[in-house]
């Protein structure tokens, strides 16, 4: 494989600087991706992440100060891709819960919540990553690194808080706790389901994490509402 050194020149105009150095990011960041789900986050080594980008190990650090930096770089992005997700799906899925009036049907949160889990990749890759490095944030005597990991957890957090009240005012409804609450509990019984079903079947071959958490998600999220009256 040829390895390049991504030196940026410094007579090149800045916007192709930004645009190469960016590429560069994203290929670093796939390669994470794919060398922390097949060797784990903690044996995964700067060289075998640079190799496979096609980059040298200089290149790595004119780009990520560690390992862990690049990791909340990946996970930044798939947080981001999944909330991206979930509003393209608002908008999609919610013509379709209008009534002949106009108004949305009862029943239509919890219609949403199960576009939600629709719209969930059933990716049992990531939460073999994402748990591993959870893990390494609680044991590591870096405090720092359990900071950023809880300042990622709560920004994504707020960000899908934002999109269950959009949901609920959708429906004529509140939540009867505060959503980030609310929000904690959909992101701890996805996760669980998704831990049940590599468990269960670690090739994916059978099952879904989405058929798990269908169960019972849409029921709790429902239970913690009550009715806006008009």
């Amino acid at each position: 494989m040829r390895v390049h050194e991504a030196v940026e020149s410094p007579g090149d105009e800045a916007p192709v600087e930004s645009a190469r150095r960016q590429r560069t990011r994203e290929r670093l960041v796939d390669a994470a991706y794919e060398v922390f789900a097949e060797f784990g986050v903690h044996a995964a080594s700067v060289e075998q992440i640079s190799e496979r980008a096609g980059f040298t190990r200089g290149a790595f650090y004119s780009n990520f100060d560690s390992k862990e930096e690049l990791f909340f770089a990946l996970e930044s992005r798939e947080n981001q891709l999944r909330l991206d997700r979930l509003e393209a799906g608002l908008q999609a899925v919610s013509p379709s819960l209008l009534d002949a009036a106009g108004r949305y049907t009862e029943g239509s949160l919890e219609a949403l919540i199960r576009a939600f889990l629709e719209l969930q990749p059933d990716d049992r890759r990531w939460c073999l990553v994402q748990s591993e490095f959870r893990m390494l944030a609680m044991r590591d005597a870096d405090a720092d690194v359990a900071a950023r990991y809880l300042q990622h957890q709560e920004s994504a957090g707020r960000q899908l808080a934002a999109w269950l009240d959009q949901a609920a005012g959708l429906a004529h409804v509140r939540f009867t706790i505060p959503t980030p609450d609310i929000a904690n509990i959909v992101v701890a019984l996805y996760e669980s389901a998704i831990q049940t079903a590599v468990l269960m079947d670690p090739d994916g071959d059978e099952g879904s994490p989405r058929e798990l958490a269908m169960r019972t998600l849409p029921a709790i999220v429902r239970a913690l509402t009550e009715s806006i009256a008009d």
